[in-house]
């Protein structure tokens, strides 16, 4: 299904692919545009730097005490998310492919913070959600001087974890956008 949505003067446009062919056999995706104003180099840098990442990632109310960023092919970043009340949530980002300023494509696997992986459930994610989920973020330029960003999400078990990604997704993609309009 694809709906336009204005969130905090952002045009959004979500594509949830939730069939099973949209996937690996049984899998479903996430898929999620978005416009900014800022150009290409200003989002792509907000990919790729830590104290960018620090100052965007983790849903609103969560804050990213760490962005350990190793951004190259075959590098592995340690990106941790803090809630409010709890400890941090960390991912390992380890990169497939990077066509600068076009496509980041990586592995997002759930680690302690000293990069170990670990089994989501073991800290209190729902079931559905996979120990890896391959991400590809592209980006091209728009005719205004802005960014087209999709953010593809694959390999989940469930329509439901795939909208509660959606959910976490599209509020990360608010904080990024304040983030590259400064």
């Amino acid at each position: 299904m694809d709906r336009l949505v204005l969130k905090n003067g952002c045009a959004v446009a979500l594509a949830l692919c939730l069939t099973a062919g949209a996937g690996a056999e049984g899998t479903h995706d996430l898929k999620v545009t978005r416009e900014f104003t800022a150009p290409v180099e200003a989002v792509w840098a907000a990919w790729a730097e830590s104290e960018a990442v620090k100052a965007w990632w983790g849903p609103t109310g969560f804050t990213a005490p760490i962005a350990e960023m190793d951004f190259r092919e075959g590098g592995t970043s340690l990106v941790c998310m803090r809630p409010p009340q709890g400890p941090n949530l960390c991912n390992s980002w380890t990169y497939r492919r990077i066509v600068p300023h076009e496509r980041i494509e990586f592995d997002v696997d759930f680690v302690d913070v000293e990069g170990t992986p670990i089994d989501p459930a073991a800290i209190g994610l729902p079931p559905g959600i996979p120990d890896l989920v391959p991400h590809v973020i592209t980006f091209e330029p728009g005719a205004d001087g802005g960014t087209r960003m999709t953010v593809l999400e694959q390999g989940y078990a469930s329509p439901e974890t795939v909208e509660m990604s959606r959910m976490g997704l599209e509020q990360v993609l608010d904080k990024l956008a304040t983030f590259v309009k400064q």
